[in-house]
């Protein structure tokens, strides 16, 4: 029998007396976590932001797992000072690690233990702090704030504003739930848009006290205190466009300093809205269907398919790292299409029969080669057209990724036109190289951004990849040529090489663990519920 999901965990990560890795500043210290399913290999879940200069960081974001009663769980905290922007983390400094089982978490609710180094040393007197909450509440709520006239705390230019929410424990003790984005030299600043979920924000009740705490950013961490105020969301959700809700900035060492002291300026909700966020599963038993596409890369740096170095050359029991990679995540995202077609494309190739007279190279060819039909029949099928297809070509190049991005995007904008939750596209690309088109590609993710679509990058081989690594953009960073930012993070890149020692499972579950959250993302962006919710009922 399956094991059955008793229900979601949120975790809270901090860290105290973490090692100092840099010189001249403190250490930029994130949080990964990994877990363990066959006893042997670690693959990531997923990694918090990077909090710059501290050697006691909270992060803001948190961890959300399935927990399962029945199963031993087992996950790594694996902590690394971040001195560069990929997402490798073999050239970071590590600073420790903490391993352990869910089921330890949860029996522990707050769990505090010594970081250990890979020798099994301990790693200085630093330590790890994990906090687990049951996510029983799908709430979130969405806000929009702004503030004017805050204190300058800087001599040269203005201050730079972000604001910290925290909610208060049963024990008294503030816990921070999210932070802003730091808006630079701005004493009236105005945040993007973000959402809380109700439980992370107050643990579901209303009349809950939240202090809201406004800082002025400093590169070396040392954060200087604008001001706060304390509210509840009873307060908090009448403001409106129309009267947004205001709350003095108060700075009590200020306050009792001077006597004619009124505020630090002053925060305005201008939009507060409780909204029930659908989750994956509502929107996939709503109906939503998910429809696969491949693009495989035949440039010629993957080397003649005939000889055993090359990456396309399969092996005598019949595998090489692009036919695993399309097994591995086809057999788990098949499931999610009533049809099980799925269109498969090549790129970097002269293709037959015109390759013979023109010498044209095709960034975007059917492996059947029907471009009126680009289909295949199961995973099975795109398996067989890959094999048919590659004594039939010339591997070329360049390695260009924008033709099949914006094909697959054309689908899903009129996909997007209906306006209902039912259909999502994913795009798998499969590639060995450095990628020839980067602003071409930059423009058009920013473009798919903004449907019902994700891309999935698998590199194969021992290519450098910083460029894809740049493309996953999961701190936001990620814009087009001209400047334009990509409204959701719907790239997931990871390099082959890390699972070839893996269970066969452990890369499905590592391209595919974004894939939810950004389905969920964008239709709740565009407010489009499932078509058979049985919360809309």
């Amino acid at each position: 029998m399956a094991a059955q999901c008793v229900t979601k965990v949120e975790l809270t990560i901090s860290c105290n007396n973490l090692l100092d890795k840099d010189v001249g500043s403190k250490s930029d210290p994130l949080c990964v976590l990994l877990h363990n399913t066959s006893g042997q290999q670690w693959y990531e879940v997923d990694r918090t932001e990077r909090v710059k200069n501290s050697l006691n960081p909270k992060f803001a974001k948190r961890f959300l797992i399935d927990y399962y009663f029945e199963l031993v769980q087992k996950f790594k905290f694996g902590i690394y000072d971040i001195d560069n922007k990929t997402i490798d983390l073999s050239d970071d400094d590590f600073l420790g690690e903490f391993e352990c089982t869910l089921g330890q978490i949860v029996s522990s609710k707050t769990l505090t233990r010594p970081l250990m180094l890979k020798n099994g040393k301990p790693a200085g007197k630093g330590s790890i702090t994990i906090t687990a909450e049951e996510v029983k509440d799908n709430r979130v709520v969405l806000f929009e704030i702004e503030a004017r006239k805050l204190d300058n705390k800087d001599f040269f230019g203005k201050s730079d504003p972000f604001l910290e929410f925290h909610k208060q424990t049963s024990e008294g003790n503030w816990v921070m739930v999210h932070r802003t984005e730091v808006i630079k030299n701005n004493l009236n600043p105005v945040w993007k848009p973000f959402k809380i979920s109700l439980n992370s924000l107050c643990y579901s009740d209303m009349d809950k006290t939240i202090k809201v705490v406004c800082y002025d950013y400093d590169n070396d961490g040392s954060h200087d205190l604008i001001g706060s105020f304390l509210t509840t969301m009873s307060k908090l959700k009448e403001a409106s466009r129309s009267s947004p809700a205001e709350f003095e900035c108060i700075n009590e060492k200020k306050r009792q300093k001077k006597k004619s002291y009124k505020n630090s300026g002053v925060v305005s909700v201008k939009h507060c809205e409780i909204i029930v966020e659908c989750t994956f599963l509502d929107y996939i038993m709503g109906g939503c269907q998910l429809n696969f596409t491949v693009g495989i890369d035949f440039t010629g740096s993957n080397g003649d398919p005939r000889s055993p170095d090359s990456l396309h050359f399969i092996s005598p029991n019949g595998v090489n790292e692009y036919l695993t990679a399309i097994w591995s995540v086809g057999m788990v995202i098949q499931d999610y299409d009533a049809d099980k077609m799925f269109p498969a494309f090549g790129f970097g190739a002269q293709i037959p029969p015109s390759f013979q007279v023109t010498k044209c190279v095709s960034h975007e060819f059917p492996l059947n080669f029907n471009p009126s039909n680009p289909f295949c029949t199961g995973i099975q099928g795109i398996i067989d057209a890959y094999r048919a297809c590659l004594p039939q070509i010339k591997l070329y190049g360049p390695t260009n990724f924008s033709p099949i991005i914006n094909h697959v995007a054309k689908f899903a904008g009129a996909a997007a036109q209906q306006q209902t939750a039912s259909q999502y596209f994913v795009l798998l690309i499969i590639t060995d190289g450095v990628i020839t088109d980067l602003d071409a590609t930059r423009s058009a993710i920013v473009n798919a951004a903004k449907l019902p679509m994700s891309i999935i990058i698998v590199g194969v081989g021992g290519a450098d990849f910083s460029a894809m690594e740049f493309l996953d953009g999961d701190n936001g960073s990620l814009r087009s040529p001209t400047g334009e930012p990509a409204i959701r993070d719907i790239v997931q890149f990871v390099p082959f090489r890390q699972f070839q020692s893996a269970p066969k499972e452990a890369l499905s579950q590592c391209v595919l663990a974004e894939v939810p959250q950004q389905v969920v993302n964008y239709f709740s962006t565009y407010k489009l519920q499932p078509p058979k919710n049985p919360a809309t009922k």
